[in-house]
């Protein structure tokens, strides 16, 4: 409907993994939940952010967390994400935060 293609990992883990196949520019950004199971979503942005690849090193993340106090959000920030989302999910908000993060990338 919004022109998005999406690929799903279901844990931090494979998300790294998966990261560490991936071909610069397949991916835009990645919307990283914060608690999943293997790896949580902070361990897992860690170890995206440390990969020799500068493409995959510097991939827009982004929080989707139910957590949304500020504590959360500096921890999120700190881990090497570039957002938050809070949920239950609102898809403006979602929308709103992928142009933020394109914006900022143009720059």
């Amino acid at each position: 409907m919004h022109g998005v293609e999406t690929e799903r990992a279901k844990n931090g883990q494979l998300a790294l993994e998966r990261m560490t196949q991936a071909r610069q520019g397949e991916f835009d950004l990645i919307f990283m939940d914060i608690q999943m199971p293997v790896m949580n979503g902070l361990e897992a942005t860690r170890a995206i952010r440390a990969l020799d690849d500068p493409w995959a090193s510097r991939i827009p993340i982004i929080a989707m967390t139910a957590e949304a106090f500020s504590e959360n959000v500096a921890e999120c920030l700190a881990a090497g994400m570039n957002g938050h989302i809070a949920k239950p999910l609102d898809i403006k908000l979602v929308l709103k935060e992928i142009r933020k993060i394109k914006e900022e990338t143009k720059a």
